[in-house]
């Protein structure tokens, strides 16, 4: 898949956007200075290019990634009342009866950057606006991390591979596309 096929997919499919508008955590996947798999939730944005998230630069994760910027993700919900409304609209948007049981879902992999800074920077603010949503509770977060820490990373995860899933007419891909063969 090509990279601009990636990003008109994001900007344009009804599944992505709708779950790009939820205030849910995307789940990131990387290997761990030791070597062993891990998987974090992280608050983030697109940006029109990247999924960008940001950490303290001391975090784990950043050192993590640093040394092997190759990383998964999955943005999803599950079935269940937290889900409703967006299966309600995906399925207006895409002509599909409404199922209430089976999971949405962004996943893909893609290669990770990173660049530090000094101060929680602006966009981390965006992303913890749009999760929390309430400004004093934000002002106080805020507050809490100014206080914490100085330094932090803003990483930009570049996606190489995005699939789109809605259990009902998209499923994940088979073993022989996932592992990059061509379909028939």
């Amino acid at each position: 898949m090509k990279y601009s096929d990636i990003v008109r997919l994001v900007e344009t499919d009804p599944v992505v956007q709708t779950l790009l508008e939820l205030p849910i955590a995307l789940r990131i996947g990387y290997r761990g200075l030791d070597g062993s798999p891990r998987v974090i939730p992280v608050v983030y944005l697109w940006d029109g290019a990247a999924f960008v998230f940001a950490s303290p630069a001391t975090a784990y994760k950043v050192r993590s990634i640093a040394a092997h910027p190759e990383a998964a993700f999955s943005l999803d919900v599950g079935p269940g009342p937290t889900a409703a409304e967006a299966r309600v609209k995906i399925s207006s948007a895409l002509g599909l009866p409404v199922v209430d049981y089976a999971p949405i879902a962004v996943t893909g992999h893609g290669t990770a950057s990173i660049e530090i800074g000094s101060g929680i920077p602006q966009v981390h603010l965006d992303m913890a606006r749009r999760m929390i949503g309430d400004d004093k509770k934000l002002n106080d977060w805020a507050n809490g991390h100014v206080e914490r820490d100085n330094d932090w990373a803003v990483i930009s995860l570049t996606p190489t591979h995005l699939s789109v899933c809605d259990f009902v007419s998209r499923f994940p891909p088979t073993a022989d596309l996932a592992a990059g063969a061509e379909p028939a």
